[in-house]
């Protein structure tokens, strides 16, 4: 993508507007990713919602009449990932040619089926039909082309939403098969369940080389600033709940914790914070008492009493998000599209959309470390903040957290 030689006569001209153009591209990036999520709005980004998908809707085709790539062991390896890449120095804004509407175009591989040299598939789920939802969004956009000479962004059809369902190193091997990978330029891969145990890294382990990544998990060690795209994990508990409108105001409830499988030390900070504070406080947990299943998936308890759940987040003002094995939290979703004002208690932990959207509009933000306070510190808000902190939201089909005040382009 180096283009100082072969521009150099613009002179001292060419960074701003290199600058600007970069600029330009991200935003529009921005665009394509959050199209790509609000379009599909049915998103179930769950550890073990993830489903195969019987059709693939661009090719209007079976996923098992997908040719089959079959990949040696000795195939190609991309590097790690290279943490230093930046809109200018590891993206080709060249390809994208002029388009005064800032709509890029993106070009979405045709569908395969990969395989180990045994026959052994890369993914235990295959395309999902999350993925299939996503890139369908996308491939009925305007951003779309089907014509690969004039494509700006490459979007693989290869299914890394998941990390847990996919094998690290082939899926890596058939990626950079891909006719125009050319180390990761200009690719985007959408993830959002990154890293898998012991250690949940913070974003996807697959070796990618200069691919761009929208993960639903960054921190600041994995995080490229204005290159990769921070996305929210949605939840499967609320994905298909309306809730009622909530006007802004006090509830019933000052803070609420409903998170389940939390960190011993954090749960014993949270009922230490309900012994002092009583009925300000409830703090819920999995309920023991009721058969495992769809139905107790969507419950609450305290003390054996039953509460719904998403419903429950509309009677506090504030809902506490702490971080789990992963920093990217679903419950984070569901406070949002509940009015509650969220509270969160993750450090390191990179916003969804926080280059572009102003969270400090939405919710709270206090280090870990600082739990013990938490009620303090929310104690000392002013009403009137709290109120507009709840008229910002997040649902299936619409963000409305204010956007941040920059002289972006128009």
């Amino acid at each position: 993508m180096y283009a100082s030689g072969k521009y150099s006569s613009r002179g001292p001209a060419l960074i701003p507007r290199m600058k600007t153009k970069h600029r330009i591209y991200y935003i529009a990036l921005f665009s394509v990713v959050l199209l790509g999520l609000i379009a599909t709005g049915m998103f179930q980004f769950w550890p073990h919602s993830i489903e195969s998908s019987a059709e693939w809707t661009l090719e209007k085709g079976s996923v098992h009449d997908a040719p089959l790539i079959r990949l040696p062991v000795s195939s190609p390896l991309p590097e790690r990932g290279d943490l230093s890449c930046r809109m200018h120095t590891c993206f080709d804004v060249y390809r994208c040619g002029y388009n005064p509407k800032n709509k890029i175009k993106v070009y979405i591989y045709p569908l395969q089926r990969f395989v180990d040299e045994f026959g052994v598939p890369i993914s235990s789920t295959g395309l999902s039909r999350e993925y299939n939802d996503l890139l369908s969004a996308i491939s009925d956009s305007d951003f779309y082309t089907d014509d690969v000479t004039r494509a700006c962004l490459f979007i693989p059809s290869i299914d890394v939403l998941n990390q847990n369902s996919i094998r690290i190193r082939e899926t890596a091997q058939a990626l950079a098969l891909l006719p125009r990978w050319d180390k990761g330029m200009n690719h985007l891969l959408f993830n959002m369940l990154p890293g898998g145990p012991p250690d949940y890294n913070t974003a996807l382990d697959v070796p990618r080389d200069r691919a761009l990544l929208a993960g639903g998990g960054f921190s600041t060690w994995t995080y490229r600033q204005g290159y990769d795209v921070s996305i929210p994990v949605y939840s499967p508990l609320s994905a298909d709940v309306v809730l009622p409108e909530r006007q802004p105001g006090p509830r019933r409830y000052f803070i609420l914790s409903s998170q389940t499988a939390i960190h011993r030390e954090y749960r014993a900070e949270l009922e230490r914070l309900k012994e002092e504070n009583g009925e300000a406080l409830l703090l819920l947990d999995k309920c023991s008492n009721l058969s495992q299943g769809a139905a107790s998936a969507r419950k609450r308890c305290y003390k054996g009493q039953v509460y719904d759940y998403p419903q429950i987040l509309q009677e506090s003002s504030f809902c506490v998000v702490l971080r789990g094995a992963r920093l990217g939290q679903a419950a984070l979703s569901d406070v949002l599209q509940a009015g509650c004002v969220p509270v969160i208690l993750a450090d390191s932990y990179i916003l969804p959309f926080s280059e572009v959207l102003d969270w400090k509009r939405a919710s709270v933000v206090i280090p870990e470390e600082k739990l013990s306070e938490m009620y303090t510190i929310l104690k000392s808000i002013p009403h009137r903040q709290v109120e507009e902190m709840q008229r910002q939201k997040l649902t299936g089909s619409k963000i409305t957290i204010a956007k941040k005040n920059k002289d972006e382009p128009k």
